[in-house]
């Protein structure tokens, strides 16, 4: 079991609009398989995208209740006729939670590690993570949708974290 080591805000690795996986190899399974030990390798990870471990490819895996898997080129698609506004958190930004508006509902659509076709649904957490791993593959934050005093009270959390003192 590889756990691998995650990247934290302030890397320019997860800013960057990742890139499309094209080759389905050796190299790609060992990614994927990266990215599976990762999320259920410690308690409390609903999500690993690849950036987070410093790749820039278009790979996630979840691990929420039973649902286990990973998505190749995942395109993100989300029902706005439900919304939750609960805390979210993230592991590139530890610690810290803050209420973040998402759909109810989301369905993710992409490829497995041999190129053949899958499809992940769900609502509440699976929804919020598919959510937000597919952020993670654009180049964004959970805290970068955040607006108004609770924008500003995770900026300022951010600045005072100790992980964020030591870079």
């Amino acid at each position: 079991m590889t756990i691998r080591e995650i990247r934290l805000l302030g890397d320019a690795v997860l800013r960057t609009e990742t890139d499309p996986v094209t080759s389905f190899d050796a190299e790609l399974r060992q990614l994927v398989t990266d990215l599976l030990d990762t999320v259920t390798g410690r308690p409390g990870r609903a999500g690993v995208a690849a950036p987070q471990i410093g790749v820039g490819a278009r790979v996630f895996s979840y691990a929420v209740g039973e649902q286990v898997g990973y998505v190749v080129n995942p395109v993100l698609t989300v029902d706005w006729t439900e919304e939750q506004d609960d805390e979210e958190g993230c592991l590139s930004i530890p610690g810290l939670y803050f209420p973040r508006r998402r759909a109810n509902s989301a369905t993710v659509t992409g490829v497995d590690q041999h190129g053949e076709p899958i499809t992940v649904s769900g609502t509440g957490m699976l929804a919020r993570a598919l959510q937000h791993e597919t952020d993670h593959l654009n180049g964004e934050l959970y805290i970068d949708k955040l607006e108004g005093d609770v924008r500003r009270q995770a900026l300022r959390a951010v600045r005072s974290a100790p992980w964020a003192q030591r870079r």
